[in-house]
């Protein structure tokens, strides 16, 4: 049970070693060995920093800061200190980019230090996420040419990737170009900044937040709110439910599958795609929840990065509903400066296209992202096409407003979704065997597991998810006894600590 275990949980971001180094980082690792928020070494260091930060009086703001600046550090630093370092340094240069920008009015050298920021902080991305993909590809192509690549070909499995670059690096790129357009008014407070990258129940993954909304909190004065403790601890525990209770126990009907499809019959493979379509959702957004619940808890509020995304009605619904602060920051720093939707059908289809196949590169370097991401930007782009067909035609638009037509549009959305999931994945020839069985009847190997739990957890999941979109929730939550809130929210930690597995499962987002 993952919140009474330490944290022996497999990992596809390869672990990195403390046979060397500084004494006290090896030892803070071995207290806080990895950065997973439903584990006892957690939970232990939160209250410690709970503890001290609500001790220190309000009148010492900037104390609280650098105590959440330290505890951040401290958080990263017990999985890799000479990473924390990196990113510690490279959050001092933007800020020093930003101070330089908004020093100056000469255009010219305020773009040369934009890109300068931009370019270091994708440099460094591209570093380590993206050379074993094109290093790889290089030795392909040597090979194919009869060439002698002079070094060996990479295990994608095995490169060292840090926790969380994609989104802390997402969020030093929108500071500099807000910073740039004036947008915002550069940060002349070095922790503030440095809360603002480093702060720790969002720095491993996400949500993605914007200088303006977190910078402008770290002014308020935070005093201590019950009602934002119960919310804070409410959205951790439905976090840890969705995590524990539901995606480490989709994990094992799933993960077998993924790992070897030709083994396994169609049925047991259909069965997969759909487990790990509710696994990767209530992974995600449990982590978010967490991630949530815990700023709340420290008096800071981030964006709510999920709304009920299996119940959207077009691939566009689904992606105002799905990580939220990733679409909406492609939409303002990559489909907007594109041109967005201004100019001809055709090149807006093209922009489409270009920032969702940028947002499959965000999340990997392997075809299989890549092409992940060129299929949402189709699908976008058949949606739009679609839409100008059901224009001409009342009929049929009036059939699909109807309680069938919005199913069906649900259920076809979903089933896309679902089946893109299955490129989602560092290894494309596992995806392509996966989509051979789904399509062409094969037999092999069922699924160990009881089918019915599968059915069961997926018909909980939609209801649960229909009885908020519906409005029947916000009708009945307000009306209950806090005794039944506090026996229902008790009964949802009980039930994730007996339904999670023994050996839990890192959050997949944590490898972007």
């Amino acid at each position: 049970m993952s919140l009474l275990a330490s944290t022996s949980h497999t990992t596809a971001t390869a672990e990195p070693v403390y046979q060397s180094g500084f004494a006290y980082f090896r030892w803070l690792h071995d207290l806080l060995p990895a950065p997973f928020f439903h584990t006892q070494a957690f939970l232990a260091f939160f209250a410690l920093v709970l503890l001290v930060y609500w001790s220190i009086p309000r009148r010492f703001a900037m104390t609280r800061i650098w105590v959440l600046v330290v505890a951040s550090f401290h958080f990263y630093a017990a999985w890799s200190y000479e990473l924390a370092f990196l990113v510690t340094g490279t959050t001092f240069a933007d800020y020093l980019f930003g101070r330089m920008m908004g020093s100056s009015d000469r255009p010219r050298f305020r773009k040369l230090i934009l890109y300068t920021s931009v370019g270091m902080n994708l440099g460094i991305l591209c570093y380590f996420k993206y050379r074993g993909f094109f290093l790889n590809e290089l030795f392909d192509g040597m090979v194919k040419l009869g060439m002698e690549p002079g070094y060996e070909k990479l295990n994608p499995l095995a490169i060292f990737i840090p926790f969380g670059i994609s989104f802390y690096t997402f969020e030093a790129i929108s500071y500099a170009v807000d910073v740039y357009k004036r947008k915002i008014q550069p940060e002349k407070s070095l922790p503030r900044f440095l809360l603002f990258i480093l702060f720790f129940p969002h720095l491993v993954a996400g949500p993605i937040v914007r200088a303006g909304d977190f910078l402008t909190q770290t002014r308020r004065p935070k005093r201590w709110n019950w009602v934002r403790v119960q919310v804070g601890v409410q959205l951790f525990l439905v976090g840890a439910f969705k995590k524990m209770a539901i995606a480490d126990r989709m994990a094992m009907f799933c993960d077998p599958v993924f790992k070897d499809p030709e083994a396994y019959n169609s049925v047991a493979v259909w069965f997969a795609v759909l487990a790990y379509a509710i696994r990767i959702y209530c992974d995600f957004s449990g982590y978010s929840d967490m991630a949530v619940g815990a700023a709340h808890l420290l008096g800071y509020k981030l964006i709510n990065n999920f709304n009920m995304p299996y119940l959207a009605t077009n691939v566009s619904d689904f992606w105002r509903r799905w990580h939220i602060s990733l679409s909406s920051w492609l939409r303002d720093y990559v489909f907007i400066p594109l041109g967005g939707s201004r100019g001809s059908r055709w090149l807006n289809y093209r922009n489409l296209l270009i920032t969702m196949t940028v947002g499959g590169l965000w999340h990997g370097a392997a075809w299989g992202y890549l092409l992940w991401g060129f299929a949402h930007g189709a699908m976008l782009v058949g949606h739009k096409q679609f839409k100008d067909f059901c224009d001409d035609r009342p009929r049929l638009t009036a059939f699909l407003e109807t309680a069938l037509g919005t199913g069906l549009r649900i259920f076809f959305t979903f089933l896309c979704v679902s089946l893109c999931w299955v490129m989602f994945q560092p290894e494309l020839s596992k995806a392509f065997a996966i989509f051979e069985k789904l399509f062409h009847i094969q037999r092999g190997l069922k699924l160990d597991m009881n089918n019915r739990s599968l059915w069961y957890t997926v018909i909980f999941l939609f209801a649960c998810q229909w009885l908020v979109r519906s409005g029947l929730w916000a009708k009945i939550y307000p009306r209950l006894p806090a005794p039944v809130l506090g026996v229902g929210y008790a009964i949802c930690l009980c039930t994730a600590l007996v339904l999670a597995p023994d050996n839990g499962t890192t959050f997949i987002y944590f490898q972007f």
